[in-house]
């Protein structure tokens, strides 16, 4: 594992920024050796939302309102397994935090019951560090995730690469990535707490013949086979699932509405 090496943040003004693929059902793997990495908590900020460094290093700040280069997605659904209609709504900055919220849709739309909430960013992103501090959903049927993704809907092949927390057991979290459309690289990883009672920095090294993951700093699981090549929106969301049961159990909507938090987003490119 390599060491990443930090860089200032310079502020600057706004900055620029489609949807999602997630994964199956997976079996338990043990984690591997731990290595501890230099991923760090939030840097200093200012009065200002998000920075921007000339290398193209990324900073958001998640306290107090959106930032210039994200986007909420509004009025669709990705169908399949999704059982929700992403609403702007569902998109909050409350108490210093955002919250990506599933509830009831009070305008159901083409039988989807349910609405969630998505956050994404205006701009594609390339190989480098992505880190988030996140609080996830504990709730059978639902997923609290962190990824990159690009696909059809921006003329590109399908590449993604996921954090996944599934909220049927929140002491673990799953990891995922395609290629060109081409999946099963789930690996699941036990947290050593639960993932739903506070904030937790989780993170992955993207590089041109690597993924890393960790979790709060420390190496948890890395992929080296047919890794995706193409730059990606940072994305964020939180949704209930239909058909899945194996895999997220059966949503559980008795306590609705729930929210995932988030307090920061960074992105540090490679090199």
């Amino acid at each position: 594992m390599k060491n990443i090496n930090w860089s200032l943040f310079v502020l600057v003004s706004a900055l620029l920024l489609g949807s999602c693929g997630n994964g199956t059902a997976v079996e338990s793997t043990s984690a591997p050796a731990q290595t501890t990495a230099a991923v760090t908590a939030a840097p200093e900020t200012t009065a200002a939302a998000e920075t921007i460094s000339p290398d193209g290093s990324m900073y958001a700040e998640l306290s107090s309102g959106m930032p210039a280069a994200f986007e909420a997605s509004d009025g669709w659904s990705n169908g399949s397994m999704f059982n929700v209609t992403w609403r702007a709504d569902n998109v909050t900055f409350n108490d210093g935090k955002m919250q990506l919220t599933i509830d009831k849709d009070p305008k159901p739309k083409g039988g989807v019951p349910y609405s969630g909430g998505e956050f994404r960013s205006k701009d594609f992103y390339g190989y480098g560090l992505y880190e988030v501090s996140m609080k996830a959903i504990r709730n059978d049927g639902v997923v609290s995730s962190f990824f990159t993704y690009t696909g059809p809907s921006d003329n590109n092949p399908w590449d993604e690469i996921d954090v996944e927390i599934l909220g049927k057991d929140t002491t673990q979290v799953q990891f995922n990535y395609f290629t060109d459309g081409k999946g099963g690289h789930e690996y699941m990883y036990e947290l050593g707490f639960d993932a739903s009672e506070d904030f937790h920095v989780y993170a992955f090294d993207w590089q041109e013949d690597s993924i890393t993951w960790y979790v709060d700093g420390v190496e948890a699981h890395k992929a080296e086979k047919r890794i995706p090549v193409t730059p990606g929106k940072i994305m964020m969301n939180a949704w209930c699932g239909t058909g899945v049961d194996g895999w997220l159990n059966a949503f559980n909507d008795s306590s609705l509405p729930v929210s995932a938090e988030y307090q920061w987003v960074k992105y540090t490119p490679a090199g």
